[in-house]
């Protein structure tokens, strides 16, 4: 069997693998998990939530969600961040692991799965009077987003 030769050298290989646009992790940051959801409706539009101008990264488009409390599964702390957020109810066993993201900041290193989900309870409603888009997967570049958001969209387009 002959080895796999390389497409292109990592100067001229555009697929993220050797992408100078995305940084390396950085060792000896504090890890942070957050998790995220791409909640879809019944036309397979995705919600983005708008996060307040006042907080770190606002102004930026994101998947609902948030950080997971010390002793809280992920799934347990995207049910009550939506419960909190958008006041509709999930069950765990309507989630869906998708992928997830590393991602370091300045000051702490991101860890955020991504789950999907189709069903949950109640009208998704601004709590926090953050917007929200209802975006199809193909626009999903056209809102601003933070920087470990953006690696999700390719495994969101293929997903869709």
């Amino acid at each position: 069997m002959a080895p796999i030769e390389p497409s292109g050298s990592p100067a001229e290989n555009e697929d993220g693998c050797f992408n100078p646009a995305i940084p390396e992790p950085r060792a000896g940051l504090p890890v942070v998990t957050v998790v995220a959801v791409a909640l879809l409706d019944a036309d397979s539009r995705i919600l983005l939530g708008q996060r307040p101008a006042h907080k770190h990264l606002g102004g930026l488009w994101e998947f609902p969600g948030g950080k997971v409390e010390p002793g809280e599964t992920p799934e347990a702390a995207l049910i009550r961040e939506l419960h909190e957020e958008l006041g509709v109810d999930i069950r765990a066993s309507c989630l869906a692991p998708l992928t997830f993201v590393s991602h370091s900041y300045e000051k702490f290193h991101l860890l955020m799965p991504l789950y999907v989900c189709r069903q949950w309870k109640g009208q998704v409603t601004s709590k926090e009077g953050q917007a929200l888009a209802w975006v199809p997967a193909n626009r999903l570049r056209d809102y601003p987003m933070p920087p470990a958001d953006l690696p999700l969209i390719p495994f969101l387009q293929d997903w869709l």
